[in-house]
């Protein structure tokens, strides 16, 4: 319930953006997408620490009510007829640092409700669920934009819908039997407990890999909300039903892609990169569609791809970390992830406004597919020189060995 208004408020906060910026939409887009995302560069470390030392059952419900007061106060602005651009950019803010905090404890929450033999499957079916409302809510924002006038003040009574549908998380919490989460250790309250988690992931060349990938992947080609507002507006001359609709094409690949990563039992390098690098030539292909019709027959295939990268991704992160710093380590992963976008949305953003809508999506595809595979050729230069200076040390003989202490 709350994702599905999650989606609907994505659409409607889009569209109120373009209802308000005439003239500099796509930048106003970059810009309130960037500060949506900032708080994932500025406050994930200290977040993923907050999930590693206190009950995440207790910290989700805190998060959750932290995401409704903003879209409460962005949803009343709209419907009064008030609002301005820069009260989304605020609120925008806002509702992304109570995000930051939230991620990380859900994102690691997942490995405390299920078994490790389940967790694979279990990110799949959490993605799953997250894409079935993906399916229903944009379509619905659309629709209900529509039905309530097409402007300012019809987005405002979606994003309301989205703040109250945050009850339906914050009650199923509070209903959790906590006998039965394999709560993790929580992590000492010394200092150091951040370095400590980026030492973790500096010592694992594995890791760095994926999160090298999931920056190139999520700063420059996963920004739908700005690449599919503009295609449908500025491209094809489409209203906010066709946007919306957009999001649910977008969806059904997506949900596709869930449930066949419910069905792995093993994830390995090879299908994160191999998933990243399809991801990046399916944004470049959508680029290149003639018409809405064969955009939208595409979306399907692009949210495939991208929500395969994710859950690969995503589930390789957490089936190869220690669970005491599982928390600082999936912060870290969203803090690229996520973190990226304020970096890539005001590029992606300036690139609509100087060269078109179509290069959003060309640009965005492209510069996805040269970072994956100059991550993959610095991961096997990295892998070919520890092999070489280990096979060198074990042929040293005994004598010239270093001495141990």
């Amino acid at each position: 319930m709350s994702n599905t208004g999650t989606w609907m408020q994505r659409v409607a906060q889009d569209w109120l953006v373009l209802e308000l910026a005439i003239g500099s939409g796509a930048t106003a887009l970059g810009i309130t997408t960037g500060l949506q995302f900032l708080p994932f560069l500025l406050l994930t470390p200290f977040a993923g620490l907050v999930a590693d030392r206190m009950p995440k059952q207790r910290l989700l419900q805190l998060t959750n009510l932290g995401m409704a007061l903003p879209a409460a106060v962005l949803g009343i602005l709209a419907v009064t007829g008030t609002a301005q651009v820069w009260h989304v950019y605020v609120l925008a803010f806002l509702l992304g640092s109570a995000s930051a905090f939230d991620a990380p404890a859900r994102q690691s929450f997942v490995s405390e409700l299920v078994d490790p033999v389940d967790l694979t499957n279990a990110v799949g079916l959490n993605s799953a669920s997250f894409n079935a409302a993906r399916l229903v809510g944009p379509g619905l924002a659309g629709v209900l934009i529509a039905a309530f006038g097409g402007g300012s003040v019809a987005t405002g009574w979606v994003i309301l819908l989205n703040a109250l549908s945050y009850a339906a998380p914050i009650w199923s919490l509070r209903h959790l039997d906590a006998s039965r989460i394999d709560a993790a250790t929580p992590a000492d309250r010394g200092p150091g407990a951040i370095r400590e988690g980026v030492a973790y992931v500096r010592a694992r060349p594995d890791l760095l890999l994926v999160l090298s990938l999931v920056f190139f992947a999520g700063t420059f080609g996963l920004n739908f909300q700005i690449t599919s507002a503009l295609m449908a507006t500025e491209v094809f001359g489409k209203g906010p039903q066709e946007f919306g609709l957009l999001g649910t094409f977008l969806a059904v690949g997506s949900l596709t892609g869930a449930l066949l990563a419910a069905r792995r039992t093993l994830v390995r390098q090879r299908l994160v990169v191999g998933a990243a690098l399809a991801f990046g030539a399916s944004v470049v292909l959508a680029g290149l569609m003639p018409s809405y019709l064969t955009f939208a027959l595409l979306a399907p295939v692009t949210g495939l791809t991208a929500l395969t990268f994710i859950t690969s991704a995503n589930t390789y992160m957490q089936l190869h970390t220690d669970a005491g710093v599982r928390g600082r380590v999936m912060a870290l992963y969203l803090m690229i992830f996520m973190g990226g976008t304020p970096v890539g949305a005001p590029i992606i953003g300036w690139i609509g406004e100087e060269y078109g809508a179509r290069w959003t999506l060309l640009g965005g595809g492209m510069l996805t597919i040269a970072g994956v595979g100059l991550s993959a050729l610095v991961h096997l230069r990295l892998q070919r020189a520890r092999s070489t200076r280990a096979a060198t040390l074990a042929e040293r003989p005994a004598e010239q060995a270093p001495a141990a202490f």
